[in-house]
């Protein structure tokens, strides 16, 4: 897509939208890089995400994803899949500008059926799962309404599907900023 002109792609969204899945898919496709803040995060810790919760807590795990993030944007060329809570940091913000921030939005009964049998995710281990992503995603929706470019995605839409959706979206979205830019 040479509309990109090697920007790079910011996906965000909750825990379970598919996030790295469709990033690889979109890397792929537009011959970028890929990255996942969360396995980047894990590599430079030497430990897992969820090991750097329980030893070091959440806001540890945040000045790291930052660090991370800082980093990857002065990059171009990279699709790059951040963790669910990143756009919580108003400076991580200003590293999501350098490029193209494209939402993944996927209804909470759906990343309920997702994450339902998973135990890796630090902020899920404790009480009911609908009503946690629920309050997560209270917390959250202000901040991913600022995204760029916003992909919905069903239950039916292989992440192939969401990733073509994703382009069409990010087509128009440039395509649009140009007309805007000329008048």
């Amino acid at each position: 897509m040479d509309l990109l002109r090697g920007a790079n792609l910011y996906l965000v969204g909750m825990m379970g939208v598919g996030k790295t899945t469709v990033g690889r898919i979109l890397a792929k496709e537009l011959k970028y890089h890929f990255f996942d803040t969360d396995l980047v995060i894990a590599q430079v810790a030497n430990q897992s995400i969820a090991d750097i919760f329980a030893t070091q807590g959440e806001e540890e795990f945040r000045e790291l994803e930052t660090k991370v993030l800082g980093q990857l944007c002065a990059y171009t060329n990279l699709v790059v899949a951040t963790g669910g809570g990143t756009i919580l940091r108003l400076t991580n913000w200003s590293y999501l500008h350098h490029g193209i921030v494209v939402w993944l939005d996927v209804p909470v009964d759906q990343l309920c059926d997702r994450l339902r049998d998973d135990i890796t995710r630090p902020l899920l281990r404790e009480g009911d799962l609908k009503s946690k992503l629920e309050t997560l995603w209270k917390e959250r929706e202000r901040f991913y309404t600022q995204a760029d470019v916003r992909v919905c995605a069903n239950v039916s839409d292989s992440p192939e599907v969401v990733a073509a959706r994703a382009i069409e979206e990010i087509q128009k979205a440039i395509k649009a900023k140009i007309g805007n830019d000329v008048n």
